[in-house]
Parts: C-alpha cells; structure tokens; sequence
C-alpha cells in the first residue's frame, strides 16, 4: 500500500501570519497523510501541534526558526518505503545565506543553485525536499527527486497562491510528488480576511 506524505514548507506564523492558511489543515487532510514533513520556517511550535492532529510529524529548523534552537536539527535524514529522503530547509550555512541574498539581488531567483546546495547537503538522498525559497518545484535530475512544496503561507510574488506537497511511495522505484494550491486569501497585514475556518 503507497505512503501519503503530505510536504510543506514556510508557514511563517506568527512572523508573517498570525495563524496558519484558513484553508490548509483541511487540504491536508483531505490526501490523508501518513505523515507530514515540514522543511522549515515553522517559527512556532503550535504549527506542529496543529499538524500533528492530522498524521504523525517530522520537521527541521529553517532560518526564522529561533524558537526551536536545540529542538530541530537543520537536516534530517531518514528512510520511507525504502526510499532514502534528506528533508531540509535549504538555506544552507549563514554565510551560504548571505551570499545567496547576494546572488538573488544580482541574478534574481534559480532553482539550479538551490538544486546543487541542497545536494551538496544530501549526496546519497533519492529524494531531497527543501523550502526556503517560497516557490513550489518538482524535478528530477541525475536520478533524484527534488522537491520544494513552496510557502503554505504566501509565495514570493503576491499573485502566486499558497501550496503544498504530496509525496506517494510506493517502493523504491515508485515515488511521485505534486504540488497542490490553495486558494488565494486576502489579508490585512498579518490577519487573513477570512477566519471562519480554524
């Protein structure tokens, strides 16, 4: 029976939102996860006290991830359905940080770097799923799946809709990811406009 593993990435509450999507706990559930992976900038722990109402969490520490110093580690590596997985935010060191800032400022936003410093990070991942970027990816490239789910907050650009990631393992020659949106909703600074749903 396939693995459902639900992927996201940036949610940045309470640092840009002051609560989660109004919509994403119930688009989760709705692929019914057996676990749920958060690569980072998770920025509270009642994110993953929410999430962990649906499935079993794993997550690392991105780089607005202050709260967890000492809790989270930067990478995880781990084994699912007998597929090796590097889950990690994707930054990289502070000095990898600033210099991609840099980078980013003159050659604006791409995935190859990303890609080769996420790799560098995770040689023998089959699967390596970063954040950190705000922009979804899947791509594979020499053998390895990529896998970035976007922010599930707010993409870079403020027409690009909120998303997440769906990983189905179904053995080690068997794995897919999609990436699905959410529905764009208006916020007044850190409030979403809609609150209805928790």
């Amino acid at each position: 029976m396939p693995l459902s593993v639900v992927v996201l990435a940036d949610t940045h509450v309470p640092d840009r939102f002051e609560r989660l999507h109004p919509m994403l706990l119930s688009a989760l559930e709705s692929h019914t996860p057996d676990l749920i992976l958060h690569a980072g900038d998770i920025c509270v722990p009642d994110v993953l006290n929410r999430l962990a109402t649906l499935a079993p969490v794993v997550a690392v520490r991105g780089n607005r991830d202050w709260a967890f110093r000492g809790s989270l580690p930067w990478k995880r590596d781990f084994i699912l359905g007998g597929v090796r997985i590097a889950l990690l935010h994707g930054h990289g060191s502070w000095p990898a940080y600033l210099l991609d800032k840099w980078q980013y400022l003159l050659n604006g936003y791409q995935l190859e770097r990303y890609r080769q410093r996420v790799l560098d990070l995770a040689p023998e991942a089959q699967v390596v799923i970063f954040g950190h970027t705000h922009r979804p990816a899947v791509e594979w490239h020499q053998g390895r799946l990529f896998l970035n789910p976007g922010s599930a907050s707010s993409g870079v650009q403020p027409d690009q809709s909120p998303s997440f990631g769906v990983l189905q393992i179904d053995g080690p020659a068997q794995v897919r990811a999609t990436i699905h949106h959410l529905p764009t909703v208006p916020r007044k600074g850190r409030q979403w406009a809609t609150l209805s749903v928790p």
